[in-house]
């Protein structure tokens, strides 16, 4: 039965792949034939007019490559597989229901635009399905010396949990490649460590999103505006695939723990691949509101700008992000089993300040050489 399963999850990641990379170009033929561009502006990195409507794939692949596997199990193994499914379907039908609404107001957004307040309410509302379909947030993990979690504690988290989650992805989306990129690492961890769970069904969603990113990932950052080949994914993309992981993590804090991951905490396991865009969402928003501006109003404060400040090319810095995100969930992972969680969080939060202050240091050196040879001081 596992040759099964692994096999499925190959085939979800597979069919992914390729469902992706046949509708994305004919998203990309709508998008100009009919003129739905992201126009350039002076907050703004790209200096063509791109498509924005890349996450218009998302849903729709995953989706159609979940519900396929689906009904080819039904086939292969008739009511044994049945059996298996049956009691995640209450997780997963109002799971599709969130999704689906979110779906509907990031393609709503990247049309006409929606203002942050609605996006908020539905995001709300989506949580409360997750709620609904019986996710449940029982554990923080030693979090706060916090382990066992009531329920009227737990509905409130998950509700805080995945509006955050959506929107530090969000936000995230500033540079080609980037969102994608650590949306990918995060899926793909939560894939494996589904899988080593058996619980396949979360693997095989987990493989799929992953595979819907990887032909989007190519058309963001190698394609050219030039020829008509260079897209991004947009509100749809970012509120979609946010919700798919905010589900799937808050989702993985209901395994009972095998014997394969040993004293690993699951809530670390859960939210270290978000650790890069969780962290820059709460500094973003510290420092908004530190000088007295409307927090939910975009600037150019996030860690991906600081890095363009230096004079990185974007394709470095997406590289740069990507790779400390993958460290810095490798690391957490094993270490969560001999550091304490509330010590873990200290030393991530050190590390990301010193980060931090750092790049503004570098940023104000190259500010004032750069002002030195114009005849200036830098303010």
């Amino acid at each position: 039965m596992m040759d099964f399963w692994l096999i499925n999850c190959i085939l979800a990641f597979v069919l992914a792949v390729i469902c992706a990379g046949v509708l994305i170009p004919q998203i990309l033929l709508i998008s100009f034939r009919k003129a739905l561009f992201d126009v350039p502006n002076a907050r703004k990195i790209h200096t063509s007019v791109v498509p924005r409507l890349g996450g218009l794939a998302f849903m729709p692949v995953v989706c159609f490559t979940f519900v396929l596997l689906f009904g080819l199990g039904v086939h292969v193994e008739g009511s044994s597989f049945l059996s298996y499914v049956l009691p995640y379907l209450s997780n997963l039908s109002f799971a599709a229901c969130a999704l689906m609404m979110l779906y509907i107001v990031g393609m709503a957004d990247d049309l006409v635009g929606v203002k942050y307040s609605a996006k908020f309410v539905v995001q709300i509302f989506c949580a409360i399905l997750m709620i609904a379909g019986g996710v449940s947030f029982n554990t923080f993990g030693g979090f706060f010396g916090i382990y066992e979690v009531p329920e009227w504690l737990g509905c409130p988290m998950i509700i805080i949990a995945t509006v955050f989650i959506i929107n530090a992805i969000n936000l995230i989306d500033g540079i080609d490649g980037l969102a994608s990129g650590l949306c990918s690492i995060c899926l793909l961890i939560y894939g494996v460590v589904y899988s080593m769970a058996g619980e396949w069904v979360f693997a095989i969603l987990s493989f799929a999103s992953v595979g819907v990113l990887v032909p989007f990932f190519y058309y963001n950052v190698f394609g050219d505006p030039n020829k008509q080949k260079k897209i991004f994914m947009g509100d749809t993309g970012s509120l979609t695939i946010g919700m798919m992981i905010s589900f799937l993590g808050i989702r993985m804090l209901q395994i009972e723990e095998p014997l394969q991951f040993h004293n690993i905490n699951m809530l670390v396991v859960a939210f270290s691949p978000l650790i890069v865009p969780c962290f820059d969402v709460v500094r973003v928003y510290g420092e908004r509101i530190a000088s007295h501006n409307n927090p939910f109003l975009p600037d150019k404060r996030h860690i991906h700008h600081k890095l363009l400040a230096l004079g990185w090319h974007q394709r470095r810095a997406m590289v740069m992000l990507i790779s400390v995100s993958l460290v810095f969930s490798l690391a957490n992972i094993i270490a969560s089993e001999w550091i304490n969680i509330n010590l873990l969080l200290g030393i991530d939060a050190l590390l990301t300040i010193f980060a931090i202050l750092a790049l503004n240091r570098f940023i104000y050196k190259r500010k004032s050489a750069l002002a030195l040879s114009y005849g200036y001081l830098p303010s």
